[in-house]
């Protein structure tokens, strides 16, 4: 569901990228509701690109005197506006990356994207493993993105590509694992959507893995930016996103952290 001042805004600047021959995906609540029915209200368009494609849109959005913004230079940018004479404020957000620097937007993106039509445009969306992939890191205190992830399993669990959404989790499958056992218990029913040569193989690397390693590092600040970090600011852990754990650097850390409790 999208309000008519919106859906001009987010069609217009598609039209716009479209003509300069800017690659990108459509996400979010566009993308959810394609892949498993579900319909809700949006303020913004979740777009994402590629890190080298993200300058030229951004150019050809402010030629064209719309505003930008480079909010996060690890992961986000944004253009916006405001419906004249109503107050309201739409934004088309610019992914590419996630804010914990491990979901880069590369090529394997464009090349599994499915395509549909979207305000009479054809446009492509991002692929339903990048969908849950992005969205399993996303475990804030106020925003916990698992229903979203349930949602799609159960909608589109047979027809996901198991071995490529393991390989994108690499070693954060855990992460994913974690998200498999509560969606068995959200849906009961509708196991069988997830393989259960998917599960037992995962089973199998708790079993070899299951004890503690030897390494004081917290990973939960992949998973929130905030909620950790009295671990890495006052109880000695070392902060996963940042080298030599992570690739996000310092900098970009302390932006991302210092935006706590604006929207973003």
């Amino acid at each position: 569901m999208v309000r008519p001042s919106a859906q001009h805004f987010y069609a217009a600047t598609l039209k716009l990228l479209s003509m300069a021959r800017v690659p990108l995906l459509v996400g979010g609540a566009f993308a959810l509701k394609h892949y498993a029915g579900i319909a809700r209200d949006t303020k913004d368009l979740d777009v994402f690109i590629r890190r080298r494609d993200l300058d030229r849109a951004l150019q050809v959005l402010e030629a064209s005197g719309y505003a930008t913004e480079l909010c996060f230079p690890h992961w986000l940018a944004k253009t916006y506006s405001s419906a004249a004479g109503s107050g309201e404020r739409h934004f088309v957000d610019f992914i590419f990356n996630s804010a914990n620097g491990l979901c880069p937007v590369d090529d394997d993106w464009f090349k599994n994207a499915p395509r549909c039509t979207l305000w009479g445009a054809s446009v492509l969306l991002c692929p339903i493993e990048e969908m849950i992939w992005t969205k399993s890191f996303v475990m804030e205190r106020e925003r916990f993105d698992g229903a979203d992830i349930y949602h799609l399993l159960e909608a589109r669990g047979e027809t996901i590509n198991w071995p490529r959404l393991l390989a994108r989790f690499g070693d954060q499958w855990r992460v994913l694992y974690g998200h498999l056992v509560f969606y068995s218990f959200v849906y009961p029913g509708r196991r069988n959507a997830v393989p259960a040569n998917v599960m037992r193989a995962l089973n199998a690397r708790i079993e070899r893995e299951g004890h503690s390693e030897a390494v004081k590092v917290c990973r939960g600040t992949i998973l929130s930016r905030e909620q950790y970090l009295v671990d890495v600011g006052e109880r000695g852990y070392e902060d996963a996103r940042s080298a030599p754990w992570g690739p996000v650097s310092e900098d970009d850390i302390a932006l991302w952290t210092e935006a706590i409790g604006r929207e973003s």
